[in-house]
């Protein structure tokens, strides 16, 4: 299942939410938003919110980190 994270470097949930993916071996595909200005519209336009972080699971979009709906949805 594709893993996308919208993120900031200076975002300390997004830093546990990576965190998280490396400790499970879950592959990811990281976007800084704080860098990259048509990643972050993307991000706005998947979930209308300009928090951090964002999380794409298959289908699935996650504002912030949820670790019981990643468990959930990643069937770890």
């Amino acid at each position: 299942m594709k893993v996308i994270i919208y993120s900031t470097t200076t975002c300390m949930y997004c830093q546990r939410a990576k965190e998280f993916f490396k400790e499970h071996n879950i592959k990811y595909e990281e976007f800084d938003v704080g860098n990259d200005l048509e990643k972050r519209r993307e991000m706005v336009e998947k979930s209308a919110q300009m928090g951090v972080p964002v999380i794409q699971v298959g289908d699935e979009i996650i504002v912030g980190f949820n670790k019981a709906l990643l468990l959930e949805l990643l069937k770890i």
